[in-house]
């Protein structure tokens, strides 16, 4: 019987789970009573069509609301989730721009590029740009909506930052944009008094943008270079990565002139402590009656060992003897630290022949910043074959042309097993890379660039991206000016002969006027170039070569590096440099030598380029020039 009624209480228990887990799926999958009635008679005869579609319909609905959601959490801004805003590129730049979002209710944010009140002030239109797209997104506020943030002219200043949520909302026919947005409420409202906001609408000089460069990225023409300068920079990343280059980060401080040129900011904490007033002056005073003393000791010294060296058994003679030695050593030494302080010249350390004591510098040697990451990347390109460095680079030239600054930004490949062909090719294959990124990414700032600054700019890319550059030696380049010269054809204002360094004009010349396309130039006379460079069979030139752009004229520099130990010794010692700050790179060509290449870029010459913008100060962010480091 006890079993009996333990077997009939499991039963019912079991039952009852069964019963709630029905009632549990039901209510997290609810169906017709009619169609759970079937499903209990159909039992384990199977599902029916019937439930099996209506099954298939609610997932297909999840997938249309799951769709939904994954599209509004794309369309925010990855990092202002908290603000639940959406860049205007992602609306005005996708596939449909923007079409297919209408009836959305989104968040834009940005700065107010114009605003107008219209409709005799019952609401105002407002161009806004957030800077992720050179389109402005049109935003057509109510009066009412206006009215809660203090008005409609609260918000139509230029400069104006702006939050704001509205529906998108398609625009008539024949407007400009497809989309604009028809605003809800403002969030949030960065005002600006318009009578001292330093922008006004009307044109701005480059030069006087310049002085307030932290304000000129609100600008057309400095907001699409800082979208080409960073487009142009991804594509250098990946060219590089794409055809199996390490990115290596070069230091900026070294003690090496990698270009022999001696134009170097120099790094040092000497002038610091110069100011500090912590170095006291010598009493020349004190300083002299020292050395009398040092002197007269000495005499004393010399008549002590005389005398001891007379009476050679007279202990006490010998001791004294030392004694006045000790004395002596001791007052030589103070003398020595005393010499040592009266040495200090403008609060700075001086060795005994004058020159600045580097012992007491930060490094204990002259150091320097850097004119170029060359030679540490050939360190790791003769251990890793392929790398590349991009950082800044410093020239203390003092320059005031439109093609100089203090700070600029190099691109530098080296290459193990390379030669000078394959060397150009990896230049002519990158500079085409870059032309067509720009073209396939950016093609709105570069329409506005065509329009405003450079009527050839896209044609200028398009013909650099599709055509193979062409290759002349230095020799036939000097030949081809000559006859050009000798013809009347063209006067430059620099002569032409065999040795010179070619100056702008003639490189822009070869590439606008005589070849019309991108010319490399190879196989430079040893003496105007570095002494890295490889020495060729003939003894004049070396293994180098620049690339040639219209509007720029040199863009790349590069060369076979000089991979003979013998060769290079005597190649630094010619050039006047000291052969200790080069031994670690004297030491790759002693282990395991290796023919390597490379080249540099100046990066913003490479926007000049693209954009033929005038100025390179106006390329960079904040440019440094001498007599300027302001921002």
């Amino acid at each position: 019987k006890a079993a009996a009624k333990k077997a009939h209480r499991i039963a019912c228990n079991h039952q009852l789970i069964t019963q709630n887990h029905k009632n549990c799926f039901m209510d997290r999958y609810p169906l017709s009573q009619a169609a759970h009635r079937r499903s209990i008679m159909v039992g384990a005869a199977g599902s029916s069509a019937e439930e099996i579609e209506s099954l298939r319909q609610q997932v297909e609905d999840l997938k249309t609301e799951l769709k939904k959601k994954e599209n509004e959490h794309a369309m925010v801004a990855p990092y202002s989730r908290t603000f639940s805003r959406a860049m205007i590129s992602t609306i005005l730049n996708s596939e449909s721009e923007g079409l297919s979002m209408v009836g959305q209710t989104l968040r834009i944010a940005g700065w107010v590029k114009t605003g107008r009140v219209a409709g005799a002030g019952s609401f105002a239109f407002l161009e806004v740009n957030d800077g992720s797209c050179f389109a402005n997104m049109q935003v057509m506020v109510d009066k009412e909506v206006g009215d809660e943030v203090g008005g409609l002219k609260e918000i139509t200043p230029t400069a104006t930052c702006v939050l704001i949520e509205g529906e998108l909302a398609k625009t008539p026919e024949g407007t400009k944009q497809k989309v604009e947005l028809k605003a809800r409420k403002i969030l949030h409202v960065g005002s600006v008094d318009p009578s001292v906001y330093p922008l006004a609408k009307k044109k701005q000089s480059m030069e006087y943008l310049r002085e307030i460069a932290h304000l000129r990225p609100r600008t057309n023409t400095i907001g699409a270079v800082a979208r080409i300068r960073n487009a142009l920079a991804y594509a250098t990343h990946k060219f590089f990565q794409d055809n199996g280059f390490l990115y290596v980060h070069t230091p900026i401080i070294t003690a090496s002139d990698c270009e022999g040129a001696g134009e170097m900011f120099q790094v040092t904490t000497l002038l610091g402590e110069a100011e500090s007033g912590a170095h006291e002056p010598v009493d020349q005073a004190e300083l002299e009656a020292l050395r009398a003393q040092v002197a007269e000791q000495g005499s004393k010294v010399k008549a002590a060992k005389e005398a001891a060296a007379q009476d050679k058994e007279n202990k006490d003679l010998a001791k004294a003897s030392k004694s006045e030695v000790k004395t002596l050593l001791a007052m030589k030494e103070s003398l020595a630290q005393l010499e040592e302080k009266a040495r200090v010249i403008g609060g700075i350390q001086r060795t005994e022949n004058g020159s600045i004591d580097y012992s007491k510098d930060f490094f204990g040697k002259p150091a320097y910043l850097t004119v170029s990451g060359q030679l540490n990347g050939e360190y790791y390109a003769c251990g890793l074959s392929n790398v590349y460095t991009f950082g800044p680079t410093f020239r203390a030239e003092n320059s005031h042309t439109s093609r100089h600054l203090a700070e600029f930004w190099m691109i530098e490949p080296e290459m193990a097993f390379c030669t000078l062909q394959d060397d150009m090719q990896c230049a002519e294959d990158y500079v085409r890379f870059c032309c067509r990124h720009l073209l396939d990414t950016c093609r709105p700032d570069l329409e506005f660039i065509t329009k405003m600054i450079d009527s050839d700019a896209i044609n200028r890319l398009e013909q650099v991206a599709s055509s193979p550059f062409m290759r002349l030696s230095y020799t036939d380049a000097i030949a081809k000016l000559e006859e050009v010269e000798k013809s009347g054809e063209k006067k430059f204002q620099f002569p032409v002969s065999w040795g010179i360094d070619l100056q702008s004009e003639h490189e822009r010349y070869l590439t606008e006027e005589v070849y019309k396309q991108p010319v490399i130039v190879y196989d430079y006379p040893k003496d105007i170039k570095a002494f890295y460079m490889r020495l060729n069979d003939d003894n004049k030139t070396v293994a180098a070569m620049d690339v040639l752009v219209p509007r720029v004229g040199e863009l790349i520099g590069g060369s076979q590096r000089e991979d003979r130990f013998d060769v290079l010794e005597e190649r630094i010692q010619a050039s006047g440099m000291p052969l200790e700050p080069y031994a670690s790179y004297l030491d790759l060509r002693k282990y395991g030598t290796v023919p390597h290449s490379g080249f540099g870029l100046g990066f913003e010459r490479l926007i000049l380029f693209a954009t033929g913008i005038e100025n390179i100060r106006d390329v960079i962010p904040f440019p440094r020039w001498p007599g300027n480091a302001n921002f």
